[in-house]
């Protein structure tokens, strides 16, 4: 396990709990981390400490809307107990390459939002999962413009610009005070 640099990381999920008797822990992935957490070999958890620790994945599998991970030396409920309330994250140059239309929330963080009919809107400044998708937060001008990330919302990113196409309906991004 070598040393990695925080900005070498990204942030893929949190540990909500255990699962079963062998010490998996329960993971709710943050947006994108769904896509990264199955193929994880190794990963680093971080405690309310700010410590960053590594740790070899020896299995994951699907649960529901989580994901279960077994940590090489954490193979019994006490041990991943401690683990509960912990970030996951994975390094960056360890990431499942995505398909062309797939990105990680990384890959969209400050890109310039620009809508189709009103123009530039602002900067991409988060994001989020709800139950049915994910959301963007959206820095602008007229206050925070929330935007569900799916199509037919989600035009194309450029990266060449550093630009988020989006088409939204009306009534959705708020009016600026004039």
């Amino acid at each position: 396990m070598m040393d990695v640099k925080p900005e070498d990381l990204l942030e893929v999920g949190v540990v909500i709990g255990i699962h079963g008797l062998r010490g998996d822990v329960k993971i709710r992935p943050l947006p994108t981390g769904g896509l990264a957490l199955p193929g994880a070999r190794e990963v680093y958890l971080k405690d309310s400490n700010d410590l960053l620790v590594a740790y070899k994945a020896v299995r994951s599998s699907q649960h529901k809307q989580n994901i279960l991970l077994r940590l090489a030396g954490m193979e019994n409920l006490a041990a991943a107990e401690s683990l509960v309330g912990a970030s996951i994250w994975m390094a960056k140059a360890e990431l499942p390459e995505l398909d062309d239309e797939q990105y990680y929330w990384s890959d969209l963080e400050g890109l310039e939002v620009v809508d189709q009919q009103q123009g530039v809107l602002g900067r991409v400044a988060g994001m989020f999962a709800t139950a049915a998708h994910d959301i963007l937060e959206v820095d602008s001008p007229a206050g925070e413009i929330l935007i569900p990330a799916i199509e037919p919302f989600l035009v194309r990113v450029d990266r060449d610009t550093e630009q988020l196409h989006v088409n939204l309906p009306e009534g959705l991004v708020p009016e600026a005070d004039q």
